[in-house]
């Protein structure tokens, strides 16, 4: 398990590929992911987008996200649809997670 005020994501690259015949990254996120931590989300998934296939963020294990993170995992949502080939989807958001994505609207770019 992560240390309390940190955060980590692990990134698996599956053998098969999904129904559309893209390959596909999990990218599994653990801890606080918050101001502080939000460079290391970027870090880890913007360098897969021009990659393409589809990528997702699962967010299970996120216990902290405030909306500097969810401005970023928005920016890295923006890049993938302007990349054209990638696409990016969000999965496992807490309750919590989703009304953060509800009061600032941005419910649609956070849906798949």
């Amino acid at each position: 398990m992560t240390p309390v005020n940190s955060f980590a994501c692990e990134i698996e690259k599956s053998p098969k590929k999904d129904e559309r015949g893209n390959s596909v990254t999990i990218v599994t996120c653990h801890g606080k992911l918050v101001a502080e931590t939000a460079g290391e989300i970027k870090g880890a998934v913007h360098p897969l987008i021009p990659l393409g296939g589809r990528i997702i963020v699962d967010l299970d294990d996120v216990s902290q996200l405030d909306s500097s993170a969810l401005g970023a995992l928005g920016g890295l949502k923006v890049s993938a649809i302007r990349q054209g080939f990638c696409i990016l989807e969000f999965a496992n958001l807490t309750p919590r997670v989703l009304e953060l994505v509800r009061i600032t609207n941005l419910t649609q770019l956070f849906s798949s």
